[in-house]
């Protein structure tokens, strides 16, 4: 299988604009150059995984729509949570997190 490096940087490139990020930003972040992001959203370098899975995180992407523009119910759901907890301090998030490790874990309980 080859990967379409162009479109990957395109999708890169727009969820990078959809999180109103810069490429600077972005580059520091993802600990990159800005050169180094450009090339990738011209799909001019290939992504290594370790880049791959560093600029997914910063987006809060999932790999799979970056490879092949695939998005899962599974992503759609965890974006839902992540608009739900929006801007809560840390804390609060730390708490949401654990409440969904603790329904996670006994999810056959309840």
């Amino acid at each position: 299988m080859e990967f379409n490096y162009v479109a990957m940087g395109q999708r890169i490139k727009k969820a990078r604009k959809e999180k109103r990020l810069t490429q600077e930003q972005l580059a520091e972040l993802c600990d990159l150059s800005t050169a180094h992001i450009g090339h990738v959203e011209r799909g001019s370098r290939a992504l290594s995984i370790e880049t791959l899975v560093k600029i997914a995180m910063v987006l809060e992407i999932s790999t799979d729509y970056i490879l092949l523009d695939i998005v899962t119910d599974k992503d759609m759901n965890f974006e839902k949570i992540t608009v739900a907890i929006g801007e809560y301090p840390q804390e609060h998030i730390d708490r949401f997190y654990n409440i969904i490790k603790i329904l996670a874990d006994n999810i056959e309980r309840i």
